[in-house]
């Protein structure tokens, strides 16, 4: 069975609210579209946690589900929960092998979850990862620093620019957003 690869993931908070976006595009390792309308951003624990995925989309699969357990473990908290699964990802021989990252945010924090055993918090409140992600996050930051634009404009700006630039990369994305507790 063939690898799926490439995708766009891009997260931006401001003022008090978190947008992520993904692309919908799944392709195989001919570069040829197998699907166009995956999602790959979801609600999870409670609708209050949002995670995006890139890479082998049964590996990403695999994490997501890993992920879900260790919040439950740890009563919902996003950091011990990243930090654990990062720890398992590193030391367990199977995990070890696995092809994808995370991006995970909840009302105050985003972060990378990768196979490095990297838990990253983004600078400037972006967070991208996948074929598209250093193009969007190149827009996004770019709109984040120079114009009033709210956190949802601004990922779907950068998501645009993805777009036209990643072959990998749709624009049939799946959007989801949070408000932190000081903006309700």
């Amino acid at each position: 069975m063939e690898q799926y690869h490439g995708t766009t993931i891009l997260s931006v908070r401001r003022s008090g609210r978190v947008a992520m976006i993904g692309d919908g595009q799944a392709t195989s390792g001919g570069g040829t579209v197998v699907k166009s309308s995956v999602r790959k951003v979801q609600r999870i624990h409670n609708n209050e946690i949002l995670v995006g995925y890139a890479g082998a989309t049964a590996d990403a699969m695999a994490l997501l589900e890993r992920f879900e357990n260790k919040l439950q473990e740890n009563q919902g908290s996003l950091v011990l929960s990243a930090v654990s699964l990062a720890k398992d990802w590193r030391t367990d021989r199977y995990l070890r092998n696995l092809q994808a990252q995370l991006a995970v945010a909840d009302a105050d924090t985003s972060l990378l979850i990768s196979g490095n055993g990297d838990v990253l918090e983004p600078e400037h409140d972006i967070l991208a990862i996948g074929s598209g992600g250093e193009y969007a996050r190149s827009a996004a930051l770019a709109l984040l620093q120079h114009t009033q634009l709210d956190a949802v404009e601004i990922a779907r700006a950068g998501m645009k620019i993805a777009a036209e630039i990643c072959i990998y990369t749709n624009s049939n994305w799946v959007e989801e957003t949070l408000d932190s507790a000081a903006s309700k």
